[in-house]
């Protein structure tokens, strides 16, 4: 009969099931939004002795806490609280808002407490729910600074479509957990994961780490610096992505750092990399040829021809054809033919598949002008996609900058652009990156501080400079927090000003002809 554990590390080491013994086990869980509760809710289901630390909390959410059996502790959390300390936690669970320099994260990695990221327990406990052969759901994660939304619900939708019951799940907002224990069962988990979340997971002991079927990072460039420390740091946590792949390491021909996050990652042995472009692809890859988008890496003739999966012309019949968003339609193909799925299934899938909201997003055509909403676009990373589907486009830009330097997307795109209009809380980077790349661009600032006159002055002044053929886009390259609740708030704020002006338009121009004499 087997010894029982000793220390925490020793029962942490055992944790590799639902069905272990998790009973009693001291656990500190930090934050309590949508992700710390799915991960309080868990452990408390599984017996364990649970602690949920914030600062804040929903109402609804703090009501709940006692209810699932867990305590709470809401307050200042630098200094470490009293409480938490004197609970000498065994195991700390971290929500992915909490950076490597909080004051609680370096007083768990001092004091020697394991912690963990809600991807690790979810991995842990995957076996709730099995399929009909007994085995947990296969993982698929996707990772990249942009397009991982776009991507996993992409793969996902093509997953359907093929015949598995396929979740997406992570970042994209429905917590891993919830979908680990969904009573209905997967056979497959499309993960998004964020960079946070990845910086977790590279803290995983060997028993937490994910073997993933597949996964991708889609590309890679300057974002959340101000959390990671550095860019190197925010490379090396989106790496992690690949680490433990069985099948297929999907990366972006297009971004030389993906192709060295896949040479450089410790696979399963026969894990293939599958490269991906908008250019001819390679005898592993998938990409396009006349305008067709193919398959050259999941056919068994795979060096001398090529599966069709659908075309340019009918991804622009539905808005799909965007250089980025082909791309990231490209990548999650490759994940979803690694498990299997024919083409005519990824095929049926496009023709019913629609981005979300706030992601080159056409909100009006009126007048001759195209105004395009993306608000997703928070970082330079994304503009520069956007910019390049809309050239010469009245850029609306501006927000939180999260430490990134602005100036090399506007010199790259900036100079093409008709007008510019800089929003947010941080315009002085931007205004001073256009007079020193772009001083022939006309400039204009929006510096309302209420966020009910942002979107209307912004559009007022878009519309003084647009004309017949003009595109105004919305691609802020920056976060939304300085003056709106977020990306989405930012963008059907936009919207609803294009709207109240384009109505304004129409009912002018009827009270004119209305005054007229015959």
């Amino acid at each position: 009969m087997a010894e029982p554990p000793v220390n925490a590390a020793e029962r942490l080491a055992t944790l590799t099931s639902w069905r272990a013994d998790w009973s009693g086990l001291r656990v500190a869980v930090l934050g309590l939004a949508a992700t710390g509760f799915s991960v309080a809710d868990t452990l408390a289901e599984l017996g364990a002795d649970v602690l949920v630390v914030s600062e804040k909390a929903e109402e609804e959410y703090a009501r709940l806490v006692p209810v699932i059996g867990a305590r709470l502790h809401l307050g200042p959390l630098d200094p470490v609280p009293a409480e938490l300390a004197a609970f000498d936690p065994e195991l700390v669970i971290a929500s992915p808002g909490f950076p490597p320099s909080h004051a609680v994260i370096r007083w768990a990695r001092e004091s020697g407490v394991a912690l963990w990221g809600d991807i690790e327990l979810a991995w842990r406990v995957r076996d709730k729910v099995v399929r009909p052969d007994g085995t947990p759901a296969a993982w698929v994660l996707v990772t990249g600074t942009n397009g991982k939304t776009t991507t996993t619900r992409l793969a996902a939708t093509m997953m359907k479509e093929g015949g598995l019951r396929a979740a997406p799940c992570g970042n994209i907002g429905v917590p891993i957990l919830d979908a680990v224990r969904d009573p209905a069962g997967f056979d497959v988990l499309v993960v998004e994961l964020s960079s946070h979340q990845l910086w977790y997971l590279g803290l995983s002991a060997i028993e937490g780490q994910p073997v993933p079927h597949a996964s991708v990072c889609l590309n890679l460039a300057d974002d959340h610096l101000q959390w990671h420390g550095s860019f190197e740091a925010y490379r090396d946590a989106k790496a992690v992505v690949y680490r433990n792949t069985r099948v297929a390491c999907v990366y972006n021909k297009a971004d030389e750092a993906t192709r060295r996050m896949v040479e450089e990652a410790d696979v399963v042995e026969g894990a293939r990399a599958i490269g991906f472009d908008l250019g001819v692809p390679g005898p592993s890859d998938l990409g396009v040829v006349d305008g067709i988008v193919v398959d050259r890496a999941f056919l068994d003739d795979r060096r001398t021809s090529a599966l069709e999966l659908t075309t340019v012309a009918e991804l622009a019949e539905r808005d799909l054809s965007a250089p980025h968003v082909v791309a990231n339609i490209l990548a999650a193909a490759a994940l979803a033919r690694s498990l299997g799925v024919e083409p005519v299934a990824i095929r049926d899938a496009l023709r019913a598949f629609r981005l979300d909201p706030h992601r080159i997003e056409i909100v009006a055509r009126a007048g001759g002008v195209t105004w395009v909403d993306d608000s997703k676009a928070t970082n330079p990373h994304a503009t520069a996609s956007s910019l390049a589907a809309f050239p010469g486009a009245i850029w609306i830009v501006g927000g939180q900058l999260k430490g990134v330097d602005i100036g090399d997307l506007v010199a790259a795109r900036g100079p093409a652009s008709k007008a510019a209009i800089v929003i947010g809380t941080e315009r002085s980077d931007v205004v001073a990156a256009f007079r020193r790349h772009a001083p022939a661009v006309p400039l204009f600032e929006v510096d309302h501080t209420e966020t009910e006159d942002v979107m209307t002055r912004a559009v007022e002044l878009a519309a003084q400079v647009a004309r017949d053929g003009d595109v105004v886009l919305l691609a802020p390259a920056a976060a939304s927090f300085d003056q709106f609740r977020g990306y989405d708030d930012r963008g059907e704020r936009f919207a609803q000003a294009v709207r109240a002006r384009i109505e304004r338009g129409t009912r002018d121009e009827h009270d004119d002809a209305s005054s007229g004499t015959d």
